[in-house]
């Protein structure tokens, strides 16, 4: 599984095979009852932010998704009853949500009502007609205001073919990609090989849901999430630690969300469409030799992350302090969720100062300890941490104000990782505008690399490309030689570097 750009994923052309709720299944889900259940608040944050886009007469692309490549011919028939099985079991995909007068609420299909089909949509003939399909598919079909807030589908050629799926970000995250697919193909090979005409009773059982398969085992449900989501934001409301330590935190740096460590030149308020960056860091002799320095100076991998970053503001912005924003996959704290669809993440600010390390090494327990206490502070629910520092003082415009993002996947841990479909993955997300240039840095068994969705004006360009080229230089030396000197910021940019001026103004 690789993130990467959208248009990097280019599957072979062929025949477009499309997967619809069938007319039963859609009557269900446009009468389904109001659930009683609340809505987390990232979902509800997200379906008023779309409808106020859509409102304004903007294209809102808030989704993400995947794709993948199957050996053999297609079995539509097959792929379509697999379908139906993923969705039948991840509550979440079986939702849609209405949002009035600023109110979100959510609508829940029963599971027995849930049928896809498909069918042939039109024929690419070239690799170039693949990306304008998906981008006008994803776009008209992923808003989760209606049933289903997803679109799945399948090109066909001889032989094999390409699966993909986009979901609202309501309905999902990067985990819930990198895991969808793997699951979808676990189930459609089951399905084929008890299509076998010795097989049938065992086809009968997969379909009707009576045989539980590993890709047919029970998830936890979005819906038990956000209930406890309610209950925590409840008892952080009423004030603990962990919401005293992000007003603390946020306190010491203006009560300002964490931002790329350059200047963008961006506007308050101004944002640019996207364009994406990609940067191979280590390859697989350079990841052990990387961990091994890591672990020699008493830290893990992620501390090693976190210490190269510091260091790289450190010597492009001459930053003293390190001040991040890390994402949380909340699966890996709760029983049951290990392989749940939905949006679980967290989030919580990362602050160590470099004051007193003049090595990498030396800086290591500092990013240590920073990231055990993100760990803990990630505890928190969003809701709960913003109304935290809002009564901080925080303004409203500060508190709507996207961060900068760090997100770091270990690829290694997913249930899929030694299989076809999880390995030939690509997974990217919808490019809207942005105002900041967030990182995800993702490692598997091969390479760990970086992409990153910055302004794509030439102005950011020429900041955070050399910025993300720098960090690379970082990583490399410290793989090398086990440790690395932090530089003062007058080393950031040599005269012969193009981006020396654009760095010393964003500086």
């Amino acid at each position: 599984m690789r993130i990467t750009a959208m248009g990097n994923w280019r599957p072979q052309p062929g025949t477009a095979v499309r997967f619809d709720p069938t007319e039963a299944c859609r009557e269900a889900a446009a009468t389904a009852l109001a659930h009683a259940a609340p809505v987390t608040f990232l979902a509800q944050n997200h379906v008023r932010g779309a409808q106020l886009a859509r409102a304004a007469g903007r294209t809102h692309r808030g989704y993400l998704g995947s794709g993948t490549e199957i050996d053999g011919d297609l079995d539509t028939a097959a792929l379509g009853r697999a379908l139906t099985l993923f969705v039948r079991r991840h509550e979440v995909l079986r939702t849609w949500f209405e949002c009035r007068d600023g109110e979100v609420t959510a609508h829940l299909v029963d599971s027995s009502d849930i049928e896809f089909e498909g069918h042939v949509d039109r024929r690419l003939t070239t690799v170039d007609d693949v990306h304008p399909y998906l981008i006008d598919r994803f776009d008209r079909e992923t808003p989760s205001d209606t049933f289903p807030g997803f679109a799945f589908g399948a090109i066909s050629r001889p032989g094999g073919f390409a699966i993909f799926l986009a979901c609202d970000h309501a309905l999902s995250d990067g985990a819930s990609q990198a895991l969808a697919l793997d699951e979808i193909a676990q189930i459609y090979a089951e399905l084929v090989r008890a299509d076998e005409p010795d097989d049938a009773v065992a086809a009968e059982a997969i379909q009707t849901g009576a045989m539980q398969t590993e890709a047919a085992a029970p998830a936890g449900g979005y819906f038990a999430y956000a209930a406890a989501e309610e209950q925590a934001t409840a008892a952080h409301l009423a004030g603990t630690p962990q919401t005293r330590a992000w007003q603390d935190i946020f306190r010491r740096h203006d009560l300002q969300m964490p931002r790329f460590p350059l200047d963008l030149g961006l506007g308050p308020g101004e944002t640019a469409q996207v364009t994406g960056v990609e940067v191979s860091l280590l390859d697989r002799a350079g990841i052990v030799a990387f961990d091994a320095a890591c672990r020699a100076a008493g830290g893990r991998f992620i501390d090693g992350v976190y210490a190269a970053i510091a260091i790289a503001d450190r010597e492009l912005a001459g930053a003293e302090d390190y001040y991040g924003m890390t994402v949380f996959n909340t699966r890996v704290a709760l029983d049951g969720y290990a392989t749940s669809q939905g949006w679980f993440c967290s989030f919580a600010p990362v602050e160590f100062s470099m004051t007193d390390a003049s090595t990498f090494a030396e800086l290591i327990p500092a990013a240590h300890a920073a990231r055990r206490r993100a760990r803990d502070l990630a505890a928190v629910p969003v809701a709960a941490a913003l109304a935290a520092i809002a009564a901080a003082g925080a303004t409203p415009d500060a508190i709507v104000t996207a961060p900068n993002l760090l997100s770091y996947i270990d690829f290694r841990w997913f249930p899929g990782t030694s299989r076809d479909a999880f390995r030939r993955g690509a997974l990217f997300t919808g490019e809207g505008r942005t105002a900041n240039a967030s990182a995800w840095i993702n490692r598997d068994h091969d390479e760990l690399y970086l992409g990153s969705q910055i302004p794509g004006t030439p102005f950011a360009e020429s900041v955070a490309r050399p910025y993300y080229h720098h960090l690379r230089d970082i990583v490399t030396d410290i793989a090398a030689a086990g440790d690395r000197q932090i530089h003062g910021p007058a080393v950031a940019a040599g005269p012969s570097d193009p981006g020396a001026a654009a760095l010393r103004r964003g500086a």
